[in-house]
């Protein structure tokens, strides 16, 4: 059973049809934006996970990791401060499940490592080239897309429910760490995930902020953990729906999972061609998914308007077209293997301290330093 903390009833319980849709409404265009400030913030400071982890191989510079572990530390701390005190169930999260599915973290996060080096970046990194102008983006969106739904309902569906997903760990309670630990040393779970939360998140801050950094650079480390927050308490608290007005289930609105959802971007990007394509058919909703997809694109966009340095760009040869679409292809299949990418698993589900998303973000921290210097062998 889902794990809830005490707390009042959701203001929003028993509404009209109307009132309904208007907080349906309301929450998508506030997630869109929401999105569009990650959007701009992480094309104005380079925020890329893939970039620091080439910055670290390459030049010995540990900026860009410092960056990611604001955002991390950022997003842990207000996570922690949302499920203990702020009305966020955890047990509700996307993330949070008795079971663990290592081996499909494990080969996911591999592949979508590997992915996203050859792409010239993650998911989240090539929607904001697409605002940039970016056809090569585009390109990589579009195949990884393919590729995510195909392993979401398609032909790689088959082989990741039946080879990876089947090997999974069953726990008496949510594969989440400050759960986990309190179970093995019979201590209260409030106080653990304390601890965890801000002890880790708080490290990971100091660590950060370690005097003669780059002010603007760990700017968007902060902008993109507290986006992070703020997309859990949306979601979690804000879209909570006590009783829907038709069928009086308890839900949380705009979400295509039904449970409570942060950023990620590889099922995202498979949902929102599939609502494209399908526009027409009234069963295709707009949800939370594909509203944070079109924020990321629009507010990059804006950012490179601003900056005057929007420009169409296309693949250089034949050879640098091959290697993009294995990126893509690789990064939709390891994406959704691994339930997330660098920002659904290495900051959405981190900042829960999920079990599966350490082993994920390693997983994807190996593939991508594997390619990097295979890549360099070969030059």
């Amino acid at each position: 059973m889902p794990v809830r903390w005490q707390r009042d009833a959701p203001s929003n319980a028993r509404m009209s049809a109307a009132e309904f849709s208007s907080l349906s409404t309301a929450v998508l265009a506030v997630i869109f934006l929401l999105a569009a400030v990650l959007g701009f913030a992480m094309r104005a400071t380079r925020f890329c996970t893939m970039g620091a982890i080439s910055d670290v191989v390459y030049l010995q510079d540990w900026t860009r990791v410092r960056q990611w572990a604001l955002a991390v530390g950022v997003a842990m701390c207000g996570a922690t401060a949302l499920l203990l005190w702020g009305g966020v169930a955890v047990g509700d999260t996307l993330y949070a499940s008795n079971r663990l599915m290592w081996l499909s973290a494990l080969v996911g996060g591999l592949m979508f490592g590997a992915g996203m080096v050859l792409a010239s970046g993650c998911s989240a990194k090539n929607l904001t080239r697409l605002g940039g102008g970016s056809l090569k983006a585009l390109v990589v969106l579009l195949v990884m897309g393919l590729a995510a739904f195909a392993t979401l309902k398609g032909i790689t569906a088959v082989a990741r429910v039946r080879w990876l997903d089947s090997a999974q760990l069953q726990f008496d309670t949510l594969a989440l760490l400050p759960e986990l630990l309190a179970q093995a040393g019979g201590w209260p779970v409030f106080a653990t995930r304390l601890a965890l939360g801000l002890g880790l998140g708080g490290l990971l801050i100091a660590l950060a902020l370690r005097p003669g950094r780059n002010t603007g650079v760990l700017l968007g480390g902060l902008t993109v953990g507290l986006s992070v927050t703020a997309a859990w308490w949306l979601g979690g608290h804000v879209g909570e729906v006590a009783e829907h007005p038709e069928t009086l289930e308890h839900m949380y609105i705009a979400t295509y999972s039904g449970r409570i959802e942060a950023f990620s971007f590889v099922t995202p990007v498979a949902h929102t061609l599939d609502w494209l394509l399908f526009f027409s058919d009234s069963n295709k909703l707009l949800t939370w998914g594909i509203a944070s997809v079109c924020g990321m694109v629009s507010g990059s966009l804006v950012h490179a308007l601003w900056r005057r340095d929007f420009q169409w760009q296309g693949f250089a040869d034949t050879q640098d077209l091959a290697r993009h679409l294995l990126g893509a292809l690789l990064m939709g299949v390891g994406g959704v293997t691994a339930l997330g990418c660098t920002v659904g698993q290495g900051i959405s589900a981190l900042s829960l301290l999920s079990l599966g998303s350490l082993i994920a973000i390693a997983a994807i921290v190996a593939g991508a330093v594997a390619m990097l210097r295979y890549l360099a062998s070969g030059e």
